[in-house]
């Protein structure tokens, strides 16, 4: 189980208050990758928006070993970065530049939970539609089918349930601060870390998982429940439904419907080999980008323009390149995790193959075990790709606003310098 967004949040990092290093001429002197001085810390958690923690300048995230203005020690004030020695212009560019990069990180945001909803809803109808024949693997099938429930249901049939979604990112968001506040589970990993302090990050992550469970049950049978047959419930549906499956009441579901205790394994294994993965992904495209924006200072031959896209770009990049990985190897697992969530809730979803009609779901799973075996020998290996051309088309749509965003911002700071 993994909120939309994002995807792996904290980082196999550490957040550090520290500034870099001044040297005499002000001059952030450029170190290299992985050097013992570095003091550099990579952290990207939600609840920050990418971009939002350059704001303030103490909070700068560090451009990529590129050279910063001269900056006086002993001033009365330390001038912004790009300010170009504390006058008017400078002042107007760095206004420019800090505007920018929230702008950068909210667009992103944006895409991610925002615009990319519609995506996720069918690929959720696809993953839990054991019926189908088509198996919409790629875009081509997947637009035909959003546009067909577009016409015969308008467009809340794409939009359902991104409400409860949010509540999800923040269930899971506030279980993992008061869990870290009460026991001595860390929330993040230094840069000298040890495996036992990675077990217990893990272990917070697993207890986050598990608490916020049931709420993404409530919240996935709202994202795959038909409009035709759906009632209009409020925001907070989720949170009701989330708690009645805890306590057992109010809630209707048949016998078929699994006990919370054994979806704790398939959740929380699905959880953390996504936080692990994007992780992993997120700091070895970070090391690649960070050593060419490195080279590329030592040839001399980056302009203004780029040096401050450099402090921007590359975190949002690597998160992208993070959940794209995570998505697609993970995949298998996730319709595995969605089938056995959804079995026994008496859920009624849209016919994915005609783009009208209703379908119940009948499934009878004993596990996951039962359940993997079961899509192996009825719908082929292909049956757990179900949905995969939305995976396609959400991801192109984020790189497309990502590049779009990214010549916007190139040509503000242009005009600017």
């Amino acid at each position: 189980m993994h909120p939309r967004r994002p995807d792996g949040f904290d980082g196999l990092g550490y957040r550090g208050g520290a500034r870099d290093a001044q040297a005499v001429g002000g001059a952030f002197p450029a170190r290299p990758f992985g050097s013992a001085s570095d003091p550099t810390h990579w952290v990207t958690s939600p609840p920050d928006i990418p971009g939002s923690r350059n704001l303030h300048w103490a909070d700068r995230s560090p451009p990529y070993g590129a050279p910063g203005p001269s900056t006086p020690l002993d001033g009365p004030e330390q001038p912004c970065p790009g300010g170009g020695g504390g006058g008017a212009p400078g002042r107007s560019s760095e206004q420019l530049n800090r505007f920018a990069g929230f702008g950068i990180g909210l667009a992103s945001l944006f895409t991610e939970n925002v615009l990319a909803h519609p995506c996720i809803v069918l690929r959720r109808q696809c993953q839990v539609n054991y019926h189908a024949r088509h198996y919409h693997l790629t875009p081509f099938t997947v637009i035909n089918i959003m546009y067909s429930f577009n016409k015969t249901q308008g467009p809340r049939a794409l939009w359902k349930g991104m409400g409860s979604t949010f509540i999800v990112q923040g269930v899971t968001l506030g279980a993992e601060g008061i869990i870290s506040e009460f026991t001595p589970l860390p929330r993040e990993i230094s840069h000298k870390w040890n495996p036992k302090q990675i077990g217990e990050h893990l272990l917070l992550k697993s207890l986050t998982y598990v608490v916020a469970m049931p709420f993404y049950s409530a919240s996935l049978i709202e994202t795959v429940q038909s409009e035709i047959i759906r009632d209009n419930t409020g925001i907070l549906e989720c949170i009701r439904e989330g708690i009645g499956r805890v306590i057992g009441l109010g809630v209707p579901h048949s016998k078929r419907l699994l006990p919370l205790l054994s979806l704790i394994f398939p959740t929380v294994l699905h959880g953390v080999l996504h936080y692990i993965i994007s992780s992993v992904i997120q700091k070895f495209v970070l090391l690649i980008l960070k050593r060419k924006t490195y080279s590329s200072h030592l040839a001399e031959t980056t302009s203004p323009v780029q040096s401050m896209l450099d402090a921007y770009f590359p975190e949002l990049i690597a998160n992208f390149a993070a959940s794209l990985c995570s998505d697609v190897i993970l995949y298998p697992l996730e319709t595995v995790l969605h089938r056995l969530h959804i079995q026994g809730t008496r859920t009624i979803i849209d016919n994915t193959d005609l783009g009208y009609e209703v379908l119940p779901i009948n499934t009878q799973y004993e596990g996951m075990r039962d359940c993997i075996n079961t899509i192996r020998q009825e719908e082929g290996v292909l049956g757990f790709y179900k949905g995969f051309g939305a995976v396609i088309i959400q991801y192109t749509l984020h790189a497309a606003v990502l590049q779009i965003t990214k010549i916007i911002y190139s040509t503000l700071l242009q005009n600017s310098v």
